[in-house]
């Protein structure tokens, strides 16, 4: 029996070698999966998914990891994904969420449930950095993937701008801790807001420098979110309404069923099914995306 050539993918091949070199092995719709939030302190964590199509119509000029783009940048490619995108799916888990199940359990399920929700299924996967199981097709997880692979880098900036969107609405929500500006990263600004008001309920109880400000610290994980009055406490309101997340998009409660796709081909939502973990270490992945301890 004849093995097939081995396909080799050089490094200064460009964003779109990887797809390319899948594609003309026979991986047509190759997905790319990335998430936002992982260290921020507060605010939800947001993992999307996007298939771009073949040939010069997949290619968007200034596509890049979005960390690497301004917000002005950003929000340019960002239309032009949805816009151009085959498929493409957000999932939005909120804080009390992760604090709930643990950050690595919610970032897992979120990036399986935003490629599950894509409404083109793909035949290859690319993650970046995490490899995601439970998926039906093959797939790769690429290190730095957003600066490697074009579908990853779509996914991070339709990550990165939906979540920057939220955090901006929380901001006029919960004035005070200049969540507009560091998006709820661990920035000196932040915590000394966090010292003098408190955290609020936007904020993950199960870090551990909002742990301390808190007089939590002393608890597991699960225990230290709040459950009476408080200004971490209020109780929720609705998310489908929160901006930046297209018409006909959902967000909401673990709980609560997926929304349907809209026209474009897109979808947002929560991760479903994940049972929780045991308790996680104190201030786990607090340093993730420029976060400090």
């Amino acid at each position: 029996m004849l093995t097939p050539p081995r396909t080799v993918v050089r490094r200064d091949g460009g964003l779109y070698a990887l797809e390319r070199a899948l594609q003309r092995r026979g991986f047509r719709h190759v997905a790319g999966a990335d998430e936002a939030g992982r260290g921020a302190c507060a605010g939800p964590l947001v993992a999307a998914a996007a298939i771009l199509p073949e040939g010069r119509r997949g290619e968007i000029d200034e596509l890049a990891d979005s960390k690497l783009l301004t917000p002005a940048a950003r929000e340019r490619v960002y239309d032009e994904v949805v816009a151009r995108a085959l498929a493409y799916a957000v999932v939005v888990i909120p804080a009390e969420e992760v604090d709930a199940r643990g950050l690595h359990v919610c970032n897992l399920a979120a990036m399986r449930r935003a490629l599950a929700s894509l409404t083109t299924r793909p035949e290859y996967v690319l993650t970046d950095g995490f490899g995601v199981d439970g998926l039906d097709v093959p797939g790769l997880a690429v290190w730095k993937g957003d600066r490697v692979a074009a579908c990853v880098a779509a996914a991070s900036v339709l990550a990165k701008v939906t979540r920057d969107r939220i955090m901006v609405e929380l901001d006029g929500r919960f004035p005070g801790y200049g969540f507009a500006e560091h998006k709820g990263y661990i920035t000196a600004e932040h915590s000394a807001a966090l010292r003098t008001l408190g955290p609020c309920r936007e904020h993950r109880f199960s870090y551990v420098n909002v742990a301390t400000v808190s007089g939590r610290d002393g608890r597991p994980p699960r225990a230290r979110r709040p459950a009476g009055d408080g200004a971490g406490t209020a109780p929720p309101e609705p998310a489908a309404g929160l901006p930046g997340l297209g018409p006909g998009a959902f967000a909401g409660r673990p709980d609560e069923p997926m929304g349907h796709c809209g026209a474009s081909g897109g979808t947002v939502g929560v991760a479903l099914g994940e049972q929780p973990r045991p308790p996680a270490p104190v201030g786990e992945d607090v340093v993730m995306e420029g976060g400090v301890r």
